[in-house]
C-alpha cells in the first residue's frame, strides 16, 4: 500500500480541536506511524554529486525535489507541526522558532526598515517592551509606545511609519483591543500590523480573519500546554512568510525535533484544554470579583473590565489568566500568595499547573519603585494562570489563603 496524502473537502468546516490534531488533512509519515516521528539529525545526506546538483538548481528555480538539507533550515518533525499550527490559526503558512521572544524579535527584525518608525501598545510583554526602547535605536528605528487603541495607534503614526505591534489581550491586565478598527487605521496608511496573540490562542480569537498580517504566538504557554517546553511561532500568508523563513535560516534560532514533537503532542489535546481554561478563568474571575478582599479584578469576560465589549464582540473564551489587586500592601499579598496550596510561584502561563505571579517582585523588581508605580506595578497587584486542576479545588485554595490576610 502505497502512503498517500489526503486533505479533506471538508477540512474548510473543521474546528480548531479537529484542526489541531489533523492540520487540514494527513500527509504520509515514515512506517506508517499514526504520531509524527521524531527525526532527531542535524542534516541530510545525499548519495551522489547529481543529486546535490539537481537539488541546488530545484531549489533556485523554485522548485522541490527533496524537502530537507540540514537542520537549520527544517526537520520533518518541524515541518509537521507548522502544518497543523498553520491550520488552527487559519493561515498559509507558520514559522517556528525556539521562543517566543524569538519569534517577536525576528519577526520585527525582518519587517522594520532603516531610519524607519513602530508603534507599541504600551502595554506589551515587558521584554517586548525592553527590546523596543533599548535595542531598536541602535538600529535606528524609532519606536512611540501608546494607549491600546485604534485612536492612539492612528495619532501616532508618522510617515516612516511601516509597523504596528500589539498584543491582544495584554498582560497582565488583558486589555482587549479592537482589531478591526487597527487593521482599518494600519490599511489606510499602508502599515503592517503584528499581533502576539498568545493569551488569546486560535481557539478564542483569529486575527487574520479579521485582516492582521501576521500572528505571533509563545508557544510554551496553551499551544503546548504543559509547562515542559520553549517555542515560538509566527503565522500569515505564505508569500509575506518567505522573507521571514530566510531571516530564521540565517539566524538559526528554531526549535529542536524532540521541542516540535512535544508541541505537536500537545495541540492534540488544544481543544479541550481550552474549553477548561476559559471555564476555569470565568469562574474564578467571578468568585475573586464577588470577594470582600479583593480590590478590583481584570477579565475581560466581566463587565467591569474596560474592553468587555470589545472582547465580547471578538473572543470565544477568555483564557485563564486574571489579574486582581488584593485589598491591603505588600505584606498581605506576600501573605496570600505563601499560603496557596496548589498554585506554584512562578512565571509563565498556559499550562497544566496553576501559576501565581506577584507581578512587580517577579517581573518588575529590577526597575525603580516610581516607573512600576507609574505603570500600575503596585505591591499587591497579582496574576494567576489556571492550570487543568479541579476548578472547585482552585476556589477552594483561593478561598483560604484569603481567609488568612
Amino acid at each position: 500500500m502505497s502512503k498517500k496524502s489526503h486533505k479533506s473537502s471538508n477540512a474548510g468546516n473543521w474546528k480548531p480541536a479537529t484542526l489541531a490534531i489533523h492540520g487540514k488533512g494527513r500527509v504520509p509519515k515514515a512506517h506508517y506511524a499514526v504520531s509524527t516521528p521524531i527525526v532527531q539529525t542535524s542534516n541530510y545526506y545525499f548519495d551522489d554529486t547529481a543529486q546535490v546538483y539537481e537539488f541546488m538548481k530545484a531549489k533556485s528555480e523554485g522548485r522541490v525535489v527533496r524537502e530537507h538539507e540540514y537542520g537549520r533550515y527544517g526537520n520533518p518533525t518541524q515541518e509537521e507541526c507548522e502544518r497543523k499550527l498553520a491550520a488552527v490559526e487559519g493561515a498559509e503558512r507558520a514559522v517556528l522558532f525556539s521562543t517566543g521572544m524569538a519569534a517577536v524579535i525576528l519577526t520585527l527584525m525582518t519587517y522594520m526598515r532603516p531610519d524607519g518608525h513602530i508603534i507599541f501598545t504600551n502595554d506589551c510583554y515587558r521584554q517586548t517592551r525592553d527590546f523596543a526602547l533599548n535595542m531598536l535605536s541602535k538600529f535606528g528605528i524609532k519606536v512611540t509606545l501608546v494607549d491600546p487603541t485604534a485612536e492612539a495607534i492612528e495619532k501616532a503614526i508618522l510617515p516612516n511609519t511601516n509597523i504596528i505591534f500589539t498584543e491582544s489581550p495584554t498582560n497582565p491586565y488583558l486589555r482587549c483591543l479592537d482589531l478591526p478598527a487597527i487593521v482599518k487605521v494600519a490599511k489606510k496608511h499602508k502599515v503592517m500590523t503584528i499581533i502576539d496573540a498568545t493569551l488569546a490562542t486560535p481557539y478564542n480569537i483569529m486575527p487574520l480573519d479579521m485582516g492582521v498580517d501576521i500572528v505571533i504566538h509563545s508557544a510554551t504557554k496553551y499551544l503546548g500546554g504543559h509547562n515542559d517546553l520553549l517555542a515560538g511561532v509566527s503565522l500569515g500568508k505564505h508569500q509575506l512568510l518567505n522573507e521571514l523563513y530566510r531571516m530564521q535560516r540565517m539566524i538559526g534560532a528554531t526549535p529542536g525535533p524532540l521541542t516540535c514533537f512535544l508541541l505537536e503532542r500537545g495541540l492534540k489535546t488544544f481543544g479541550l484544554r481550552m474549553e477548561h481554561h476559559n471555564r476555569a478563568g470565568l469562574e474564578i474571575a467571578r468568585m475573586l470579583e464577588s470577594h470582600s478582599k479583593i480590590e478590583k479584578v481584570w477579565y475581560p469576560a466581566l463587565a467591569s473590565h474596560p474592553d468587555h465589549a470589545i472582547a465580547k464582540a471578538q473572543m470565544k473564551g477568555f483564557g485563564s489568566v486574571v489579574t486582581f489587586l488584593l485589598k491591603g500592601g505588600d505584606a498581605e499579598t506576600r501573605k496570600f500568595i505563601d499560603s496557596l496550596e496548589l498554585f506554584l510561584i512562578t512565571p509563565s502561563l498556559g499550562g497544566s499547573e496553576s501559576l501565581v505571579t506577584q507581578m512587580w517582585m517577579m517581573s518588575f523588581f529590577d526597575y525603580p519603585e516610581d516607573y512600576r508605580k507609574n505603570i500600575g506595578m503596585e505591591d499587591n497587584l497579582v496574576r494567576l494562570a489556571l492550570g487543568l486542576e479541579d476548578v472547585d479545588d482552585l476556589i477552594a485554595d483561593l478561598n483560604q489563603a484569603l481567609d488568612k490576610i
